[in-house]
Formats: structure tokens, sequence, C-alpha cells
């Protein structure tokens, strides 16, 4: 006969307590009591050298530099400022590093499939030789590679408007500094115009709605473009670009890219772009090899193919994998503290040692790097929804 099935708030709680009841609580009360004796230590020892527990020296002066801001920063501002600065440059290296791996990736994941053998040979050969050495390495040599471009006087010049030099990289900018901010907003208005749309327009062919009652593709582009050239002339800032000139031992106008911003972009983008061209050759090797021969017969190039029958279905295989590549970049971008880049990490490690806050600052730490990798891996987790959505349907 089987025992009557017990009801109550305290056969709720054995239930999610689960057995061996006494035993859990044992381990449970140890681990505090760990806990407790650890954080009574912590606190004696910052008494005894005279550090306050707290956030409170966020608010004090620096008092140190930091040599590439994104933001407007002088060394009396104060810590709160400095770490600000230092995550968005974390931020900056991880959006244009995911951005750039994703392409150079991509690139090089449909170049591994050609069937032209010396092609495919090579990028396997730069896949195995990125994978099998350390990033770190990777990063030393970068750096060592753009420390000795020559000097300015004899500065290579790839394209028009473009010097590569010991002291950065040369590039032509806006001569107003708000101009790139208007014409950033202006493009992130016309993608988001364009996405929308597009998704209006597909909505009501779903829909079998009436013929001229939809939103027409012309009507979109004409937003998308009309919106932001309006945003733009409405701004009042001049366009015009400076181009870098020679002037005495150094450039003028334009722009610099540091050399420890461009080892770090660089070598992060070598490194996740073999990764993500590993994902990108697994994707399209999973779809039917008869959505090829079907997409053939209807006589598509093989670009098109690609580009409208094979890669939207090898996406749903490549999207989760290619969170975990943006995950990784991002963490990465730590290391550039081995480079001199003053990211996050080299930052805090400033700080903490002026300070004496180590346990402060590294819970800042973690909970940056724990609220960025969480965004990012939101956004893709919704990107995946709506691709798995999309192919349901």
């Amino acid at each position: 006969m089987s025992d009557p099935v017990r009801s109550g708030p305290i056969a709720a709680v054995t239930l999610w307590w689960g057995g061996r009841s006494a035993l859990q609580a044992a381990i449970l009360a140890l681990v505090l009591l760990g806990g407790f004796l650890l954080g009574s230590n912590t606190l004696a020892n910052m008494e005894r050298f005279g550090i306050t527990p707290g956030f409170a020296f966020l608010e004090h002066p620096a008092g140190f530099e930091i040599g590439e801001a994104p933001i407007e920063y002088r060394p009396q501002d104060s810590y709160a400022l400095a770490l600000l600065a230092g995550l968005l440059n974390t931020v900056k290296v991880a959006a244009v590093g995911c951005l750039a791996a994703t392409v150079l990736g991509v690139l090089l994941g449909v170049a591994r499939l050609s069937g032209n053998a010396l092609l495919s040979g090579l990028v396997q050969g730069y896949v195995e030789l990125i994978r099998s050495t350390p990033l770190l390495l990777q990063l030393f040599f970068w750096s060592a590679t753009f420390q000795a471009l020559p000097a300015p006087r004899q500065a290579l010049n790839p394209l028009p408007g473009v010097f590569l030099c010991n002291r950065g990289i040369q590039l032509p900018a806006f001569a107003d500094g708000r101009a790139a901010g208007w014409v950033l907003a202006a493009a992130v208005l016309a993608a988001v115009l364009a996405l929308a749309g597009t998704a209006l327009h597909r909505r009501a062919g779903r829909r079998g709605a009436v013929p001229g009652r939809g939103v027409p593709g012309v009507a979109v582009a004409a937003v998308a473009c009309g919106l932001p050239v309006a945003l733009l002339l409405a701004s009042g800032v001049p366009l015009r670009v400076e181009v870098p000139e020679l002037s005495g031992f150094n450039f003028s106008g334009g722009t610099t890219v540091s050399p420890e911003f461009s080892a770090l972009l660089v070598g992060l983008v070598v490194n996740a772009a073999a990764m993500i061209a590993e994902i990108v050759r697994s994707g399209l090797q999973a779809v039917p090899a008869g959505q090829w021969e079907a997409a053939r017969a209807l006589g598509l190039t093989r670009g098109r193919i690609l580009r409208l029958v094979v890669l939207p279905q090898a996406m749903r295989v490549i999207v989760p994998l290619l969170t975990s590549s943006y995950l990784n970049l991002t963490k990465n971008s730590s290391l550039a503290v081995a480079i001199g880049f003053p990211d996050l990490v080299s930052v805090i490690n400033t700080s903490a040692n002026q300070t004496g806050q180590v346990l402060e600052t590294m819970a800042i730490m973690i909970g940056a790097y724990l609220t960025v990798n969480l965004a990012v891996s939101a956004a893709m987790n919704l990107y995946n929804h709506r691709l798995a959505i999309r192919g349901w349907r």
C-alpha cells in the first residue's frame, strides 16, 4: 500500500529541499561559516591598513592619465569617470571586433568550401595556425608589427588619405567632431526604418493583403534614406572631411587610431574570424545537398544559391555558436592590458593599486563584464528565436 501524499507548506519545502536534509543543511552551514570567516578576515585586514570598505572612493579624484579615452577625461576627474572611460574602450573594441570578425569569418568560411584547392588550403592553414597558437602571443606579434612601422615621414600610403606609421593609423575624419555623431545617428535611424518597413511588407504579404495596400519596397527605401538625410540637414553641422597631411614630424588633420588599439583590434578580429570561419563552414555543410541541387536546377548561380537558399538555412546552426564567439571576443579584450591599451581591466588595476579597494574594483569589473556579455547573449538569443520562428513557419 503506497504512502499517502502529504500536502501543506512543510511538505512543499521538504519536496523542494530533497533527500538527506541534515547533510545538505550541514554543508550549507559550513559554506556560510567559511564566507563569514573570509569576510571578517578581509575587513580586519582592510581596517589594519586604514582602508575603508565601500564604494565611496569612486567620487575621489583618480589622479592618473588615460592615454586613449572615448570621453573627455582629465586626471582630476573621479575614479567613476575613469572606470567609465575604460568600460567604453572595452565596449568599442568588442563592438567593432564582433562586426569585423563576422564579415571576415563568413568570407573565410565560404572560401573554405571553395572548389579551388589553393584557396581552400590557404584558409585551412590560416585557421589551423590561429587555433594552435595562444591569443596573447598573437597580440604581442601584432603589437610589435604596428610598432615596427616606419616613421611619419616614411609612412606607408596603401589608400588615398590613409597612412600607416609607428604613431598609428591616420584616417580621414570630419572637421567638426559632432558630425560623426550625427552621421551615426542617421545610419542607425536608416537601419531601423529599413528593418521596420521590411517587416511590415513581409507581414502584409503573409496575411494576403490586397495589392496596393501593403508597404511597397520603394516607399520603404525612400523613407529609410530620406529621413536620415533630413536629420543631417536639420542638424546644421558641416560635413566637411579633413584628410591627414604630413606637417613637420607628424600628421595634422583627420584622426589617429593608436598602435595599441590597432594591434588589439586586429589580433582579436584575426583570432575570432578563424573560429567563425569554422562555424560557418560547419553550418553550410549541415544544409542538405538536395538544396544545392534544387537551386542549381532552377538556374541560380553559386553566389545566389549561397545568399538566398543555403545561408538562410545555415543560420539556424551558425547563430548559437556565433554567440559563443562574440562572448569570447568580448572577454578576450581584457588581454589589452598586456599591450598597453587602457581598457576596463587596465583602469581597474590602476585604481585598485592606488586605493587598495581590491574587492570593490573586482566586483565592478565582474559586474561590468557580466552586464556586457548578458546583453550580447540576450540580443543573439532574440535573433536566434526569430530565426527559429521563421523556420517553423
